[in-house]
């Protein structure tokens, strides 16, 4: 699922006249599976004379769902606007959306369905997808059409394929490649090499590890200067031609934080945040800081896409792990974020923003204790263009920022998940470049750390990260990891963060 991370250095979500972001990056791609009816699904299935009533009836309860083609199309009432491009609950596309973005609709309307019509993403070549093959492929694709409860399907797909109501597998990778050309947030490092054969890349990579001794500098050249999408793909070339798992081999040929931070790579993006949740929660103790970092930080698809994936690789509710590993109001601020509802419009209100501001006020500073719950829910649901208003309000107000008050009001954990999603408001850069910061300061190296944020962010918005970085601490992001790191570790950084290889 990777490259992964939507980087959002200014403003993590998109106002209503721009293009949605790419989750995860530029490489992001998804997989879908065959969808699985379950008689106890919540969402409605689609009309028949039988059930008509019943969503006439719901219709009249719900008086601002949508429906597209006769189908209720969202079975409860909307509580916010949706957010563009990426809605849950979506509108008829067939109607809003100009002709002109033909092609970005049709990945709309497919992403919709990836996360609630029974889809997990999965990792490209775990589906065999051929880059090279696709814009043949897609010549000879037809319409998309809307079709159902958060469904889309080409046109002569149906029931005669066995499936019910869906769509194939190829024309769903070719619409999510697609969006993989949208703008993007940010200023990555790593961007996709041109010229790219992932066949030859595959057969350097086997040469470089066979026989004695390993050729490390040709897998930083490769593995390190190719975003994720390309990656997926020289694994499966590489499993084709030599019968070998090319992570497995990786872990024979290196060790240590070098290993790590290749194997790292090498994982879809999605499955690399999955495998980062479960190891904070894992045996005795939690990672308080990984959960923060990234449940503070993700857009609603994004953190949509890693709860279907969790379950499909831990076998586990991410929602339930966190119930289960964290408690109070830290863990109620989890949940709130891992319900990924806020609203995403980008449409803001400065009356709202006063009044919100007034209510963050009064329960905090103006009170005895703290309502805890107030800021919960308008840190959790506001969009970010909202928020950036309500805090500029608050420091009118007060004379100080939000963040003084949370650092005043709040303590521990929830202190820091509350500080994490303002900074990420204000100035994401700034946070990230901030735990970069945290995992090279003082003894030791949190390499974990280190690795996660560069790998997360290095296709998305890490140029942006460098230059705050250097703004903050007075020194450039490789003159601090030349110092924390050594060996061929550093040098896959350094070719990670964009930067020249030096002794």
């Amino acid at each position: 699922m990777y490259p992964y991370g939507t980087g959002m250095p200014y403003s993590s979500h998109p106002s209503t006249s721009e293009q949605p972001k790419v989750p995860f990056g530029v490489g992001w791609v998804s997989a879908p599976v065959k969808q699985i009816v379950s008689h106890s699904t919540p969402y409605p299935l689609p009309a028949t004379q039988s059930n008509q009533q019943q969503q006439e009836q719901q219709f009249q309860q719900y008086p601002n769902t949508q429906h597209a083609g006769g189908v209720t199309s969202c079975p409860y009432p909307l509580t916010s606007a949706p957010y563009p491009g990426s809605t849950l609950y979506p509108i008829n596309h067939a109607q809003s959306m100009p002709t002109n973005q033909h092609s970005q609709s049709q990945f709309n309307q497919h992403s919709n369905a990836t996360y609630l019509a029974g889809y997990t993403p999965a990792m490209t070549s775990a589906y065999g997808y051929d880059s090279s093959n696709y814009h043949a492929q897609q010549q000879g694709r037809g319409n998309v059409q809307s079709f159902g409860h958060d469904q889309v399907q080409p046109q002569g797909y149906g029931h005669e394929h066995g499936h019910g109501y869906g769509y194939s597998h190829e024309h769903v990778q070719q619409s999510l490649n697609q969006r993989l050309t949208a703008n993007k947030e940010g200023t990555p490092t790593l961007l996709p090499a041109q010229a790219f054969d992932p066949v030859k890349d595959a057969h350097d990579l086997r040469k470089a590890m066979k026989g004695f001794g390993t050729d490390e500098d040709k897998l930083i050249e490769i593995i390190c200067r190719r975003n994720n999408e390309q990656r997926q793909e020289i694994q499966r070339q590489y499993k084709t031609h030599f019968g070998k798992d090319l992570i497995e081999d990786i872990k024979g040929e290196t060790s240590g934080n070098f290993q790590k931070l290749l194997v790292g790579l090498l994982r879809p993006i999605v499955d690399y945040y999955c495998a980062e949740l479960n190891d904070a929660m894992a045996g005795l103790g939690t990672d308080e800081e990984v959960l923060i970092e990234i449940l503070c930080t993700l857009s609603n698809v994004e953190i949509h896409t890693i709860k279907n994936q969790y379950l499909r690789l831990f076998g586990a509710h991410l929602e339930s792990e966190l119930k289960s590993e964290t408690s109070g109001n830290f863990k109620r601020l989890l949940i709130s974020l891992c319900a990924a509802a806020r609203d995403e419009s980008g449409r803001v209100d400065p009356n709202k923003a006063k009044e919100d501001a007034r209510e963050l006020l009064k329960a905090g500073e103006l009170r005895v204790g703290t309502d805890e719950s107030m800021f919960n829910m308008i840190l959790c649901q506001r969009n970010y263009q909202q928020l950036k208003l309500i805090f500029q309000e608050y420091e009118s107000i007060t004379g100080h920022s939000l963040e003084k008050a949370i650092k005043k009001e709040f303590s521990g954990d929830i202190m820091e998940g509350l500080i994490a999603i303002y900074k990420c408001v204000t100035n994401k850069a700034e946070y990230f470049a901030s735990r970069l910061h945290k995992s090279m300061a003082g003894i030791g190296t949190n390499d974990k750390q280190l690795i996660r944020v560069i790998i997360t962010r290095c296709e998305i918005d890490l140029a942006d990260i460098k230059v705050a970085f250097e703004r903050l601490y007075g020194k450039s992001l490789k003159s601090w990891i030349k110092g924390d790191t050594s060996g061929h570790y550093k040098h896959a950084l350094y070719a990670l963060v964009g930067e020249q290889r030096s002794s």
